[in-house]
């Protein structure tokens, strides 16, 4: 568990809990949640001394489940936020064991999305927060600010600045960076499902293999579009509430940075989801496509079957007609009748395929 007061424009690691809230700043405390049980008590001392209320025991589970989905709840106190980030590769490579598909397999980045739930209680002079095991978030924001800590001598006044002035500000930073992960991994997404769709529209692919790692791909869109939603709707609440309720003490100028931060996340939000509904458009029209090249296929090959079949036609008739049981036919008693049948024969099929030739029905299919 890590204790980090802020407070005047300036911060301290702390190895416990203050007795009292900084004037004009606030604490963070932020901890994993495989210890969350255990620290549970420190945690309630420090959101009754300091946060002004316990946490409630409902919310207390919500923050020590792994499999929560992205929410908004609050109390007269203080705001619940559960938050779902993107797995980084090694938690991935954790959780999916051998199960892990090759990095440069089809579509192997959509099977590899998964996401961890963090949680966030915020308080007006206090900001918990509950991350998973080794959670980046939480450490980037740590190293971050551990660069710039000064036990004794505070921070220089460019550090200052870059400091947040409230926890529900620490809390949208972080909420911001969890975003922006989603945003860099359009590029990749984009660039698989752009090879996907080239190599299923090859004309020597057989893409019978394909369409699982489709049905994968789908399923992780369909998850993050859920996703995203939750998250819409988490920070909506939130921001409404701010709007409706805000915080006394939080003067106008604060209060309109903490909002343009917040409507900053959910605009994040609204393009994440708006590129997934962009890729699915796209997967879905590739197949669309793929079954238009496939069925294109075969009308060439029909149609290159049914000219053959018209050339051999007139030559069948010709061969059933000397084929009859009549002792008196022309020719067929000629010495060279044979060969003239057979010239014959091979003009007209020469002829006729000139003929097909000429009208496209014969050609090269690219």
């Amino acid at each position: 568990m890590q204790i980090v007061e802020f407070a005047a424009g300036t911060l301290r690691f702390l190895d416990h809990l203050p007795g009292q809230p900084p004037q004009n700043g606030f604490v963070w405390i932020f901890l994993e949640r495989e210890h969350l049980e255990h620290e549970l008590p420190v945690l309630q001392r420090a959101a009754t001394h300091i946060g002004g209320s316990p946490l409630l025991d409902l919310h207390v589970k919500d923050l020590g489940n792994r499999a929560h989905p992205s929410q908004y709840d609050y109390t007269s106190v203080y705001d619940l936020v559960i938050f779902r980030r993107l797995a980084t590769e090694a938690e991935v490579n954790v959780e999916l064991g051998n199960r892990a598909p090759p990095r440069d397999g089809l579509l192997s980045t959509f099977s590899r999305i998964r996401t961890r739930a963090v949680g966030f209680a915020a308080f007006d002079r206090l900001l918990i927060t509950v991350h998973p095991q080794g959670c980046h978030a939480a450490h980037s924001f740590v190293e971050r600010y551990l660069k710039d800590a000064l036990q004794s001598e505070g921070l220089s006044a460019a550090a200052r600045s870059r400091l947040p002035t409230s926890a529900a500000d620490l809390m949208l930073r972080m909420l911001n960076v969890m975003v922006d992960s989603y945003l860099e991994l359009r590029k990749e997404l984009s660039n698989e499902l752009d090879r996907w769709q080239q190599a299923l529209l090859a004309p020597t692919r057989h893409a019978d293999s394909d369409w699982a790692a489709l049905m994968t791909a789908r399923n992780a869109l369909h998850t993050l579009q859920d996703l995203c939603e939750e998250q819409n709707d988490a920070m909506q609440e939130w921001l409404d509430a701010q709007r409706e309720q805000p915080p006394p003490w939080m003067s106008q100028a604060e209060r309109d940075s903490l909002l343009a931060r917040a409507r900053d996340v959910v605009e994040h939000i609204h393009r994440v989801t708006h590129h997934v509904n962009r890729m699915e458009q796209s997967a879905e029209t590739a197949v669309q496509i793929h079954f238009s090249a496939v069925g294109n296929r075969t009308n060439d090959i029909m149609r290159t079957l049914t000219a053959l079949t018209a050339i051999f036609l007139p030559l069948n008739l010709i061969v059933g007609f000397f084929g009859m049981n009549f002792e008196f036919m022309p020719a067929i008693h000629h010495q060279s009748g044979f060969w003239w049948t057979v010239a014959a024969m091979a003009g007209i099929a020469a002829g006729t395929g000139l003929l097909f030739w000429r009208k496209r029905y014969l050609t090269r299919t690219r």
